[in-house]
Formats: C-alpha cells, sequence, structure tokens
C-alpha cells in the first residue's frame, strides 16, 4: 500500500480516502444546519414580523450561522491545502519511483495476481533485450527455465500467502537466447481491503558475479598451468576413495605418484618457458595415457582438463610431480601395467621452440588397505616409492612396501638428531695422516667431520649423505675448515723441521654451487694467517666435471688466491679427459674402490697405473686412497705414486693424537692401537 512521509508521520491512500469523505460528510452536515437555520428564521418571520424580540433572536441566529460557515470555509481550505500537499507528495513520489525505475541497473516487474505482467522497467531492454511492450504480451513465466518455473511459481505464492518475499535464483531467456542467472525479490502489494493484488519483483543479472566466483573457486583447486585438479582437491578425492574403501572391503584403489627426471636441466637450459610448455604437453599426454576404467578423471586433447564426474583422479601435485588415482585396482602388478603404459606413452619426443625433447619419469605406487586412516598418508608411502625407483636408476616405476617407510622413519630420525648435533656441536673434526711413500714421513692430513655419541659412533656414510641433501653440509664443513685452519697453524709453529706440513679440506657440491665459496675461504685464510699454499681443497671429479664453464672459472678463482686444488675419488666419475689438462689442480686422488682390490683384481691394478700415469703425464701429483695392506705399499711406489692415506698408517684421528704421530715416526707406532679407538 503507499505510504507518504509527513510531519507527523506516513500517510498511506486509505487516510487520504478518509479525510476526503470526512470533508465531505461535513461539508453536508454543514449544508443541513444552514439549510434548517434558513427555513426556520423564514417560517418564524412570517409568524411575528412586529415583534422586537424575535428580531433581536433572528440576528443573533444569523450570525450564528454566518460564524459556523465562515469556520467551515477555514477547515475546508486547511483540509484543501493539506490534500494538494499530500497529492503533490504523491506525485512527486510517483516521479522519484518511475526516475528510478527506468534508470535503475536492477530489473524491476510488477505482475497481477494471475502473473501478467503490469509493469516492466526499461533496464529488462538493456539487460535481457526485451522491450517493455514485449514482456507486457507475455505471461511472467514465459521467459523463465522451464527447470526454473515451478520455483518460481512456489516464491511466488509463498509471498502472495505470507506477505514476505524471498530471494530467490533463476534463469532466464536472453531474446538472443542464452541463459542467464537472475537473482529475484517479491514484495506484495496489499489493496485496501489487506489482500495481496500484486507482486513487486526487484530481479538483478548475477551472471557475470556467479561466473567469477566459480572461477576463483576453481582455481583455486586446480592447477593455473594445466588445468589440473591441484594438491588440495586431489587430497579431498583421495580421502573420499579411503572412506569408501573403509566402507566397502571389496573396493580397492592404487595410487600413482609420478616425477620428471631431472626437469630442471629443462629449465636452466631452455628456460622457464619452454618448461611450463612442456608441462602442459606432459599433463595432456599423461591423462591421454589412462584409460577411463583407470582413473575417475579424463583429458581433452588440447590438454584442458573435464570432469567426468564429483570425483578427479589426474592432478599436478607440485612443479614436475603429478598423481594418479586408480580405480579397481587389487594388485600391485596392475599398478605396474599402468605406470609401464603411463611410461611408454611419455616415451615419445616433446616439441618445444622447435626442438625435440625427451622425458623420463620415475613413478611410485601404493595400494589401498585397511591400515590408511589419512590420504596423506598414502601420498607419502606413494612419494617414498617414486623415491626408491629414482633411486634405483630413474626411468623405473618401485611399489610401496613397509620397508620403505622404516627406512624413511629412520632417516627422518636421522635428520633430526643430525641437526641438533650440529646446534650443539657435537661433532668433531678428526684428521687422517697423508703420508709421502718416499720418505715415510707425513706431509699433510685430511680432515674429516665424525659423530662420535655415547651410545654409538654415526658412521659418515650414514650423516653425510643426509647433511647433503638437507644443507647442513654447509655449516657442518664451515667449523671444519676453521678447526683444521687453526689446528694446521699450531702443528706449523710446533713442528717446524722440514717442508710445512698441509691439510686438505673437502668441498661439498653444494658449497661448489655457493657465490660466495672463494671470499669465505679468503676471509678465513688471512684470518687465521695461514700460507694458502699449505692448504688443499678436495673437489669431487662429478662436482668439478660436472658443471662446465662455471667450475673452470670457479676453480681459476679459487687458485688464485694460492691454495692447492685436488680432483678427489678420481675414475668414479664420468670424467671428459680432454677436459681435464684445462683445470688448475695440483693432485688427483685415486679412490679406494680401486686401491683395495688393485692386487687381486688386475683391472683394478690397470686403472691405477693409467691414472698414476695420466697424472705424472699433467704434471700432476698423486695420492691414492684405502691404503690398508702390505702390498699396497709394495706396488705403489713402483708405479710412481707419491703419496698414501689409509688404514696402514693411521684412521682419522683426533688433533691430540694427530700430534703424536707427529712426533713419533709411522714405523714405530702401534697401528692396531690407534685402530682400535676409530
Amino acid at each position: 500500500m503507499t505510504q507518504v512521509p509527513t510531519r507527523h508521520g506516513k500517510i498511506n491512500e486509505r487516510q487520504i480516502a478518509w479525510k476526503e469523505w470526512s470533508l465531505w460528510s461535513l461539508a453536508v452536515a454543514v449544508t443541513l444546519i444552514l439549510t434548517v437555520g434558513i427555513v426556520a428564521l423564514t417560517f418564524g418571520q412570517a409568524r411575528a414580523g412586529q415583534q422586537t424580540l424575535y428580531w433581536f433572536e433572528s440576528k443573533e441566529c444569523v450570525r450564528g450561522l454566518c460564524g459556523v460557515v465562515l469556520l467551515f470555509n477555514i477547515y475546508t481550505f486547511h483540509q484543501h491545502l493539506q490534500l494538494r500537499h499530500i497529492r503533490r507528495r504523491l506525485n512527486e513520489r510517483d516521479q522519484l519511483f518511475q526516475l528510478i525505475t527506468e534508470n535503475a541497473a536492477d530489473m524491476i516487474a510488477v505482475v497481477d495476481s494471475s502473473g501478467q505482467r503490469i509493469y516492466n522497467s526499461p533496464s529488462y531492454e538493456r539487460g535481457m533485450g526485451y522491450t517493455p511492450e514485449e514482456l507486457a504480451n507475455t505471461s511472467a513465466l514465459k521467459q523463465v527455465h522451464p527447470a526454473d518455473q515451478e520455483r518460481v511459481l512456489i516464491a511466488a505464492e509463498t509471498a502472495r500467502t505470507t506477505g514476505e518475499g524471498e530471494r530467490l535464483e533463476y534463469r532466464m531467456r536472453h531474446k538472443n537466447g542464452s541463459w542467464r542467472l537472475l537473482e529475484s525479490t517479491a514484495s506484495p502489494v496489499r489493496n485496501p481491503g489487506g489482500h495481496v493484488e500484486k507482486l513487486v519483483i526487484v530481479n538483478r543479472d548475477i551472471t557475470e558475479r556467479r561466473q567469477i566466483e566459480e572461477m576463483l573457486a576453481h582455481n583455486a583447486l586446480h592447477d593455473s598451468l594445466t588445468n589440473l585438479p591441484n594438491r588440495e582437491l586431489f587430497i579431498d578425492r583421495l580421502g573420499r576413495a579411503l572412506i569408501r574403501s573403509q566402507r566397502h572391503a571389496e573396493y580397492k584403489f592404487a595410487v600413482l605418484f609420478v616425477d620428471i627426471d631431472d626437469f630442471r636441466v629443462v629449465n636452466d637450459s631452455l628456460g622457464h618457458s619452454a618448461g611450463d610448455e612442456l608441462l602442459v604437453q606432459f599433463a595432456a599426454r599423461l591423462c591421454g595415457g589412462i584409460r577411463d576404467m583407470d582413473t575417475f578423471a579424463r583429458c581433452g586433447g588440447n590438454g584442458t582438463f573435464h570432469e567426468k564426474s564429483d570425483t578427479l583422479g589426474v592432478a599436478r601435485f607440485a612443479g614436475d610431480e603429478f598423481t594418479v588415482l586408480l580405480e579397481d585396482v587389487g594388485r600391485p602388478s596392475d599398478a605396474v601395467r599402468v605406470a609401464q603404459r603411463i611410461q611408454s606413452k611419455l616415451a615419445a619426443p616433446f616439441v618445444t621452440g622447435g626442438r625435440p625433447i625427451s622425458l623420463g619419469i620415475s613413478v611410485g605406487a601404493v595400494l589401498s588397505s585397511t591400515s590408511y586412516m589419512q590420504a596423506e598418508e598414502m601420498l607419502r608411502d606413494a612419494e617414498l616409492a617414486m623415491y626408491r625407483a629414482k633411486a634405483a636408476g630413474k626411468g623405473k616405476c618401485e611399489v610401496f612396501d613397509i620397508k620403505m617407510h622404516s627406512n624413511a622413519l629412520r632417516r627422518l630420525t636421522l635428520e633430526t638428531e643430525l641437526r641438533q648435533a650440529v646446534e650443539r656441536h657435537e661433532l668433531e673434526v678428526y684428521y687422517q695422516p697423508i703420508v709421502s711413500l718416499d720418505t715415510g714421513k707425513i706431509v699433510g692430513f685430511e680432515a674429516l667431520s665424525r659423530w662420535m655419541r655415547p651410545c654409538r659412533n654415526i658412521s659418515p656414510t650414514e650423516f653425510i649423505p643426509v647433511a647433503d641433501e638437507t644443507g647442513l653440509i654447509l655449516r657442518i664443513n664451515s667449523e671444519v675448515y676453521s678447526t683444521a685452519c687453526s689446528q694446521l697453524r699450531v702443528w706449523q709453529e710446533k713442528f717446524k723441521d722440514g717442508p710445512p706440513l698441509t691439510i686438505s679440506l673437502n668441498v661439498a657440491p653444494r658449497q661448489f654451487m655457493q657465490e660466495t665459496l672463494v671470499s669465505d675461504i679468503d676471509s678465513l685464510l688471512k684470518e687465521v694467517g695461514l700460507p694458502p699454499a699449505t692448504v688443499y681443497f678436495e673437489i669431487m671429479e662429478t662436482a668439478a666435471m660436472g658443471e662446465g664453464g662455471r667450475a673452470l672459472t670457479l676453480l681459476h678463482d679459487l687458485k688464485s688466491l694460492g691454495v692447492g686444488l685436488s680432483i678427489d675419488d678420481f675414475g668414479t666419475g664420468y670424467s671428459s679427459l680432454s677436459r681435464l689438462p684445462k683445470f688448475p689442480v695440483d693432485i688427483l686422488k685415486i679412490d679406494r674402490a680401486f686401491i683395495t682390490d688393485m692386487c687381486g683384481n688386475r683391472d683394478n691394478y690397470e686403472i691405477v697405473r693409467l691414472v698414476i700415469t695420466l697424472a705424472h703425464g699433467l704434471g700432476l701429483r698423486v695420492v691414492a686412497e684405502g691404503v690398508d695392506q702390505d702390498e699396497h705399499i709394495y706396488h705403489l711406489p713402483s708405479l710412481g705414486c707419491q703419496m698414501a692415506q689409509g688404514y696402514f698408517f693411521a684412521p682419522p684421528v683426533t688433533a691430540e693424537e694427530a700430534t703424536r704421530l707427529l712426533t713419533n715416526p709411522i714405523s714405530q707406532l702401534d697401528r692396531t692401537a690407534i685402530g682400535g679407538r676409530i
């Protein structure tokens, strides 16, 4: 019902009608009073025209009637002004309503009780393409989507019955044939009797808003590059599969964890744009290599992901890692066959930038079982199996077993304890003598890190790989460098007879990549005050030869400090001998794997001989590692090897024991007693 605000509140149309009726009734009453008065005066004057008293009374009556007429006129004029004011406000209201509806972005319609349109705002033409005339000739439901018509009818009936409209979303056909999503609210209009006779419907087009919301929701759960489900969505779907398997014992599934081998090389050599392009192609081919029965979802040929049902099976987990959820997999061999089919599908070269690129993959598989309660547990084990596949030589597929889990827990425990040991400075520096085979004297030491614990000593073969992977090796070696150089300074001051002692320090591959390596070493040597020529840095063959031009530059920068350089474990890597003469190294250290069995294996003997011959041809000295037997001492000097280290002379020992070795000739030491302390 229409209401207009006034100083005293709101006046509706019923109140205006009542005011008009009251004014009309009052006019009738005043007219009757005047009529009666005039008649009375007229007949009274005819009967008593000569009496003075009557004349006086008639004059008073006339005055009274005139007063009534005057008051009535004043009241009527006042009421007329009020009604004019109210009607003007109503007219202004109508104009304002028309202005709002004609310019509002929302589409406003008025429908009667039968559903016919009484009014349609011009915004319908702007938003839906229909003119008000076209809409006026149709039912309010004609353009509504057939599937939504029943809900619209129920909402309209509810508004009429309860007098309150509810918010509703439904689809309406645009004049061009497309469907638009509208958000609608119906407000009832009552007649003077209080019955709902009209509905004012306000519609807002939320198609674009809903598309944006859906896009944001999609992007939150999908990878932006490949459009595959991301980690979060995959974990959610895997969790649902686990719940299903717990409820239905016959339901079996598996998870494949797929990782591209050496993908970092692609990014480093071709750039990240080419890497992204390869990932898109890889995702498309990965999906294409899995049959419908294997997964809950498939990919389209253009590489974009299309949902097949409520569950999704292929996901980009992170970087170059992908995961696959497989149905109906009851045996490990089934998962392996799928993995092999994927590997076969991905074996053909990809093409990016006009050049073919071959990618290998390592796959880890895990089967569902009652022991799994969380999706993360299955993914953890699938990833462990994938790392086992990489360790087996890449391009492999491994199925998870409980032993992998035990090894992973053991490795995690070791990493945690190693971090604590580094923080508490529990690691010690041990020194293994390097002996001249010509004189039998100690010419230097190799500084080695040892983890001596009260319960048991941790072998370097256990904790050094963990330190390399976690980056703890940087801090460990930094402390080894500082301690060993300070100790060498003490020895050089104490033992001045003969050539100055040297110290050999290992450079981890991770250190070799550090930009500050040269400056850090320079600062340390200046701080300790050591002659640079007495410090040798041992670089693994694979690191020195595998970094190309950068390795050569770094070695020259180190050499410019005046330090010595050694190639460690020579013969175990994949060196290009043509590059070796370009490197400014001083010493080749023959790996212990060749020395240990050189007397019983003719091939190893020949390798040792050839390495020594090569080193001499390049003007390099040779150190043999792992010298443990008298036979080694007999053969190595005859082959021209100048220096050696190994348990034949002494194991790695503490600084105090190393000092004792320097004080006493090695030939007179009880090597068995020393060896018992390692």
